[in-house]
Protein backbone atom coordinates (compact mmCIF):
# COMPACT_ATOMS: atom_id res chain seq x y z
CA UNK A 1 0.00 0.00 0.00
CA UNK A 2 1.07 3.20 -0.68
CA UNK A 3 1.70 6.77 1.54
CA UNK A 4 -1.11 8.24 -0.44
CA UNK A 5 -3.34 5.57 -0.01
CA UNK A 6 -2.42 5.42 3.88
CA UNK A 7 -3.54 9.48 4.00
CA UNK A 8 -6.91 8.87 2.33
CA UNK A 9 -9.48 10.52 4.79
CA UNK A 10 -11.98 8.08 6.56
CA UNK A 11 -14.54 9.48 4.61
CA UNK A 12 -14.09 7.90 1.57
CA UNK A 13 -13.13 4.50 3.13
CA UNK A 14 -16.64 3.55 2.36
CA UNK A 15 -17.92 1.65 -1.03
CA UNK A 16 -21.43 2.95 -0.61
CA UNK A 17 -22.81 6.00 -0.14
CA UNK A 18 -26.69 7.55 -0.25
CA UNK A 19 -27.15 10.92 -0.54
CA UNK A 20 -30.52 12.65 1.10
CA UNK A 21 -31.05 15.90 -0.48
CA UNK A 22 -32.73 18.92 2.31
CA UNK A 23 -33.86 21.92 0.16
CA UNK A 24 -33.65 24.61 2.23
CA UNK A 25 -36.37 27.29 0.74
CA UNK A 26 -35.54 30.48 2.94
CA UNK A 27 -31.83 29.75 3.10
CA UNK A 28 -28.83 30.65 0.65
CA UNK A 29 -28.06 26.97 -0.98
CA UNK A 30 -28.98 23.41 -0.09
CA UNK A 31 -27.68 20.86 1.95
CA UNK A 32 -26.91 17.28 1.04
CA UNK A 33 -26.78 14.56 4.30
CA UNK A 34 -24.87 11.62 3.41
CA UNK A 35 -25.30 8.04 5.09
CA UNK A 36 -23.50 4.85 4.59
CA UNK A 37 -25.07 1.18 3.76
CA UNK A 38 -25.84 0.54 7.53
CA UNK A 39 -27.74 4.18 7.17
CA UNK A 40 -25.84 5.60 9.49
CA UNK A 41 -24.96 9.80 8.77
CA UNK A 42 -21.14 10.16 7.87
CA UNK A 43 -21.59 13.34 6.17
CA UNK A 44 -23.11 16.51 5.02
CA UNK A 45 -22.27 18.25 1.41
CA UNK A 46 -23.45 21.92 1.59
CA UNK A 47 -24.00 24.39 -1.62
CA UNK A 48 -22.66 28.04 -0.30
CA UNK A 49 -23.95 30.88 -2.00
CA UNK A 50 -24.68 34.31 -1.07
CA UNK A 51 -27.56 36.16 -1.02
CA UNK A 52 -26.36 38.67 -4.39
CA UNK A 53 -25.83 35.45 -6.30
CA UNK A 54 -29.15 33.78 -5.45
CA UNK A 55 -30.76 37.19 -6.86
CA UNK A 56 -28.86 36.91 -9.73
CA UNK A 57 -29.84 34.00 -10.71
CA UNK A 58 -33.46 34.85 -10.94
CA UNK A 59 -32.24 37.49 -13.65
CA UNK A 60 -29.52 35.36 -15.79
CA UNK A 61 -28.54 31.98 -16.67
CA UNK A 62 -27.56 30.24 -13.61
CA UNK A 63 -25.18 27.90 -16.01
CA UNK A 64 -23.06 30.94 -16.09
CA UNK A 65 -22.69 31.77 -12.25
CA UNK A 66 -20.00 30.19 -10.02
CA UNK A 67 -20.70 27.38 -6.98
CA UNK A 68 -18.71 26.19 -4.29
CA UNK A 69 -20.04 22.38 -2.57
CA UNK A 70 -18.16 21.62 0.50
CA UNK A 71 -18.45 17.99 1.98
CA UNK A 72 -17.56 17.52 5.49
CA UNK A 73 -17.90 14.19 8.08
CA UNK A 74 -19.84 14.18 10.64
CA UNK A 75 -16.84 15.70 12.80
CA UNK A 76 -17.21 19.23 10.96
CA UNK A 77 -14.27 18.06 9.23
CA UNK A 78 -14.00 19.69 5.58
CA UNK A 79 -13.15 16.64 2.98
CA UNK A 80 -13.22 18.54 -0.16
CA UNK A 81 -14.55 21.45 -1.71
CA UNK A 82 -15.61 21.44 -5.92
CA UNK A 83 -15.69 24.56 -7.07
CA UNK A 84 -16.42 26.22 -10.76
CA UNK A 85 -15.89 29.77 -11.64
CA UNK A 86 -17.83 32.15 -14.19
CA UNK A 87 -18.05 30.27 -17.10
CA UNK A 88 -19.86 30.87 -20.49
CA UNK A 89 -18.66 27.48 -22.60
CA UNK A 90 -17.19 24.16 -21.47
CA UNK A 91 -16.66 24.97 -17.43
CA UNK A 92 -14.30 23.44 -15.34
CA UNK A 93 -14.35 22.53 -12.04
CA UNK A 94 -11.56 21.77 -9.53
CA UNK A 95 -11.84 19.23 -7.00
CA UNK A 96 -9.80 20.39 -3.40
CA UNK A 97 -8.93 18.93 -0.21
CA UNK A 98 -8.82 20.29 2.84
CA UNK A 99 -5.48 21.78 2.59
CA UNK A 100 -7.04 23.59 -1.06
CA UNK A 101 -4.70 21.49 -2.58
CA UNK A 102 -6.20 20.51 -6.20
CA UNK A 103 -6.50 16.78 -6.44
CA UNK A 104 -8.92 16.55 -9.66
CA UNK A 105 -11.05 18.03 -12.07
CA UNK A 106 -14.56 17.63 -13.46
CA UNK A 107 -15.49 18.32 -16.91
CA UNK A 108 -19.00 18.26 -18.46
CA UNK A 109 -20.82 18.02 -21.54
CA UNK A 110 -24.62 18.01 -21.05
CA UNK A 111 -26.51 16.18 -24.18
CA UNK A 112 -30.32 16.25 -23.63
CA UNK A 113 -30.24 13.50 -20.67
CA UNK A 114 -27.26 11.95 -21.44
CA UNK A 115 -24.57 13.76 -19.45
CA UNK A 116 -20.65 12.85 -19.20
CA UNK A 117 -18.38 14.03 -16.38
CA UNK A 118 -14.60 13.42 -17.56
CA UNK A 119 -12.74 13.08 -14.48
CA UNK A 120 -8.76 14.13 -14.30
CA UNK A 121 -6.30 14.36 -11.80
CA UNK A 122 -4.09 17.02 -10.83
CA UNK A 123 -1.73 16.28 -13.46
CA UNK A 124 -4.92 16.71 -16.03
CA UNK A 125 -4.48 12.71 -17.02
CA UNK A 126 -7.72 11.67 -17.78
CA UNK A 127 -8.71 8.57 -14.50
CA UNK A 128 -12.73 8.45 -14.97
CA UNK A 129 -15.96 9.15 -16.85
CA UNK A 130 -19.72 8.88 -15.49
CA UNK A 131 -21.78 9.13 -18.17
CA UNK A 132 -25.77 7.80 -17.91
CA UNK A 133 -29.46 8.62 -18.66
CA UNK A 134 -30.15 11.58 -15.98
CA UNK A 135 -33.82 11.21 -16.85
CA UNK A 136 -33.97 7.72 -15.65
CA UNK A 137 -31.26 8.41 -12.75
CA UNK A 138 -29.19 5.29 -13.85
CA UNK A 139 -25.34 6.64 -14.48
CA UNK A 140 -22.05 4.24 -14.71
CA UNK A 141 -18.83 4.81 -13.53
CA UNK A 142 -15.55 3.45 -15.78
CA UNK A 143 -11.73 4.17 -15.43
CA UNK A 144 -9.25 4.91 -18.03
CA UNK A 145 -9.53 1.44 -19.57
CA UNK A 146 -13.15 2.23 -19.76
CA UNK A 147 -13.62 -0.44 -16.70
CA UNK A 148 -16.73 -0.09 -14.52
CA UNK A 149 -16.07 0.90 -11.15
CA UNK A 150 -18.97 2.24 -9.76
CA UNK A 151 -23.20 2.92 -10.59
CA UNK A 152 -25.02 6.13 -9.16
CA UNK A 153 -28.78 5.25 -9.54
CA UNK A 154 -31.79 5.20 -6.95
CA UNK A 155 -32.14 1.51 -7.04
CA UNK A 156 -31.42 -0.46 -3.83
CA UNK A 157 -33.04 -2.63 -1.37
CA UNK A 158 -32.96 -4.09 2.30
CA UNK A 159 -32.35 -1.31 5.42
CA UNK A 160 -31.50 1.66 2.85
CA UNK A 161 -34.96 0.97 0.88
CA UNK A 162 -37.10 1.52 4.21
CA UNK A 163 -34.95 4.33 5.38
CA UNK A 164 -35.16 6.11 2.06
CA UNK A 165 -38.77 7.18 0.66
CA UNK A 166 -38.52 9.56 -1.41
CA UNK A 167 -37.70 10.11 -4.98
CA UNK A 168 -35.13 12.94 -4.86
CA UNK A 169 -32.50 10.15 -3.35
CA UNK A 170 -29.73 8.91 -4.85
CA UNK A 171 -27.01 5.78 -4.28
CA UNK A 172 -23.49 6.22 -5.42
CA UNK A 173 -21.34 2.65 -5.53
CA UNK A 174 -17.69 2.26 -5.95
CA UNK A 175 -16.35 -1.57 -6.37
CA UNK A 176 -14.64 -2.55 -3.21
CA UNK A 177 -11.34 -3.28 -5.14
CA UNK A 178 -10.66 -0.21 -6.65
CA UNK A 179 -7.63 1.65 -4.75
CA UNK A 180 -8.25 3.77 -1.75
CA UNK A 181 -5.83 6.70 -3.27
CA UNK A 182 -6.64 10.49 -4.45
CA UNK A 183 -8.29 8.98 -7.38
CA UNK A 184 -10.91 7.59 -5.75
CA UNK A 185 -11.65 10.67 -3.66
CA UNK A 186 -11.66 12.91 -6.91
CA UNK A 187 -14.24 10.07 -8.52
CA UNK A 188 -16.42 9.65 -4.91
CA UNK A 189 -16.41 13.59 -4.65
CA UNK A 190 -17.96 13.92 -8.29
CA UNK A 191 -20.16 10.98 -7.65
CA UNK A 192 -21.75 12.42 -4.44
CA UNK A 193 -22.38 15.47 -5.64
CA UNK A 194 -23.58 15.09 -9.06
CA UNK A 195 -26.66 16.35 -8.43
CA UNK A 196 -25.92 19.32 -7.84
CA UNK A 197 -23.81 19.78 -10.16
CA UNK A 198 -25.90 18.75 -13.01
CA UNK A 199 -28.08 21.01 -11.53
CA UNK A 200 -25.83 24.05 -11.91
CA UNK A 201 -26.14 23.55 -15.57
CA UNK A 202 -30.04 23.65 -16.56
Amino acid sequence: MSQESLMIPKFFESNDYFIDENVNYFKFGNTYKVYNSEAEQVGVIQQKMSGWHKFLRLLLNKAMFPFTLEVYDMDDNLQVSIRRGWTFWMSKISITDANDEVIGNIKQKFKLFKPTFTISNAAEENIAKITGDWKAWDFKIVNAAETQIGTINKKWGGIMKEFFTRADKYHASIVPEYAEDTNKIAIVSCAITIDMVMKNFK
